[in-house]
Formats: C-alpha cells, structure tokens, sequence
C-alpha cells in the first residue's frame, strides 16, 4: 500500500508543470552541490578527529574522580552521628 509508479508519474509532471524544466534543473544543480560540500566537510572533520580526539581524552583520563568507597563513606557518616549525639 505504498506509492506506485502511477502516482510518482504524476507527482512528476505536477513538479514539472508548477516549477518548469529550467528551475527543476537548477534546484537539482544546487542539491548536488550541497551535496558535494557535506561530503567535502565530513571528509575535513574526519581528517581533524584523531589528533583532536586525542586531546580530548588526554584530560579526561586524568582527571578521576575523587569518590570515596561506600564501607569508608559509611563509617565516616556512623562517626559524625556518634559523635553528634
């Protein structure tokens, strides 16, 4: 129950007709350039990504969080409600 090939013929020529072969033409050209310029850029982002992803992890393996084991966290909090009461 998809779209068949009857009803694309006629979107076409509806398309066709409301924007001429000329502006058709046109908006295909800009696509494809888009289209290249996307490529060109993920392609550039991809060049980038090793030595930036490198720079990102560096700090990020140093940085470790300062989290006490939950027996010391524990032990710690029974001492403040011993020594409070």
């Amino acid at each position: 129950m998809g779209i068949g090939w009857p009803q694309l013929l006629i979107i076409a020529l509806v398309v066709l007709v409301l924007f001429g072969r000329g502006r058709i033409a046109e908006m295909m050209g800009d696509f494809g350039k888009g289209i290249s310029s996307f490529k060109k850029g993920m392609n550039e982002e991809e060049a980038e990504t090793p030595a930036s992803k490198a720079q990102i992890e560096a700090p990020a393996k140093d940085a470790a969080p300062d989290v006490a084991p939950a027996a010391e966290r524990d032990a710690k909090a029974a001492e403040t409600t011993d020594s409070s009461n």
